[in-house]
């Protein structure tokens, strides 16, 4: 296997968790990217006399029979310590996210568990990259090690279902984490959940603050780290890394929404309580110049980057203002897609372009100059309703909806439900007036 030298670790990860741990991979100095022919050719050159060489060499006695490792069975506890002990210990393993976590006793991931009403060893699945078995109780586990709550076990075991079962799962933590895009896992909950859990969906909705925001997202990533075995500069070889990673997780503002929430969008009842599921790699906001729809929705147009996957998250105010002048979701959707338009020769350009065969753009007629969208189908663009007061319109760009494909989960709740909300309801911040 040929692989670039910073790509080494990935390689190994990836051959041995195909069962092929003795696998000749050969690193190489071309830069990734590389369009300077210069580099390119020279990389080639270094690397050849390795390559002839992987490819001839008689195989050795542990490459012809790799030796199958021992696998101890595991133990219960794992270290006893104070908290101080128990964070170095289970940093220096590699199983947090940097950030101290709260340790995952006996007693602690019982009380998680009674979330729900699933076993703990019910299996929900096995996890990308290293393929690791997500039973109710693992899931449980790294939610005690997020400082989740036990109200959050249904949206967690939800949301392991869609990175098991969705394609934005599937691309996000395997294709996506591989890339050296830094692609970041984006939740919208939607439904009565959202204010029975106390998740934000007004002021500051991205910011930290909310047990609820910060501690779902979080666990998600715990889960997808030491259960799927995605790791930092191992199996996610984002080249920036991105801070959306330690958790964004977003409730959709419905009560004061003039549109239908996302949930309702994708065929479920109002009265059902859901998960979603995209990966954008940027965030940005823009004010727009006026609070009419032209002027709102010209400047998310100009606002749009190379990107042809798209989420808008508008404040209650602008999406009212949007709303009056007649523009259900759809047709801002189909605005962006038919005035977004950007030369041809900047989407044939794009190694990641999505050209449909047979497309206008994939005809020779049609000039590098001439303009085209740049957004080919409206489903591709994601409309939602959060923020708190202001103009400012929110941006997440990449990684976002495919049409036809599964991106939102219901949420199962225990039959206890309306015992447990009320036992952790008033768990709430209250400030200080100055």
């Amino acid at each position: 296997m040929l692989a670039n030298y910073g790509f080494a670790n990935d390689a190994e990860s990836a051959s041995r968790s195909k069962g092929m741990p003795g696998l000749r991979v050969i690193p190489t100095k071309v830069p990734c990217e590389s369009t300077v022919k210069a580099d390119i050719e020279a990389g080639v050159d270094e690397a050849l006399n390795d390559v002839i060489t992987a490819l001839t060499k008689p195989l050795t006695t542990e490459e012809k029979s790799p030796k199958v490792e021992k696998t101890e069975k595991p133990v219960r506890i794992i270290f006893k310590g104070n908290l101080e002990e128990v964070n170095r210990f289970f940093y220096r393993r590699g199983w947090t996210d940097g950030l101290p976590i709260i340790p995952p006793t006996e007693e602690a991931v019982v009380e998680m568990l009674t979330g729900t009403e699933l076993p703990a060893d019910h299996l929900l699945g096995k996890l990308q990259s290293r393929l690791g078995k997500a039973t109710v109780e693992k899931i449980a586990i790294n939610a005690v090690m997020a400082g989740a709550l036990p109200t959050y076990m249904p949206v967690l075991i939800a949301g392991t279902i869609n990175l098991l079962e969705s394609e934005q799962g599937f691309m996000g933590y395997t294709t996506f984490g591989f890339s050296t895009g830094s692609w970041a896992p984006f939740w919208v909950i939607n439904g009565p959940i959202r204010n029975q859990l106390n998740i934000n969906n007004g002021s500051g909705v991205f910011s930290p603050g909310n047990i609820a925001n910060a501690t779902i997202g979080r666990a998600m990533g715990l889960i997808i780290k030491n259960i799927g075995g995605v790791r930092k500069g191992i199996e996610d070889m984002g080249v920036m890394g991105n801070p959306m990673k330690y958790t964004m997780v977003i409730a959709e503002n419905e009560e004061e929404s003039p549109w239908e929430p996302l949930h309702v969008e994708h065929g479920f009842k109002k009265e059902d309580s859901t998960i979603s599921l995209s990966f954008p790699q940027t965030f940005l906001q823009h004010y727009p110049p006026g609070s009419d729809a032209a002027s709102i929705l010209q400047s998310v147009i100009d606002n749009i980057p190379r990107s042809m996957r798209y989420i808008i998250v508008f404040n209650p105010a602008t999406a009212r203002s949007i709303a009056r002048e007649g523009y259900t979701k759809e047709k801002i959707k189909k605005y962006i897609t038919e005035k977004k338009l950007v030369p041809a020769a900047q989407l044939r350009a794009q190694s990641n372009a999505i050209v449909t065969p047979g497309s206008k753009l994939q005809q020779s007629s049609v000039d590098d100059a001439e303009m085209v969208p740049l957004i080919k189908d409206p489903r591709f663009i994601r409309v939602i309703v959060g923020g708190g007061p202001g103009a400012f319109v929110a941006h997440l760009i990449g990684g976002g909806a495919t049409p036809g494909k599964k991106e939102i989960q219901k949420i199962e709740l225990p039959e206890n439900w309306d015992k447990l909300v009320a036992k952790y309801k008033n768990l709430v911040p209250v400030y200080a007036k100055y």
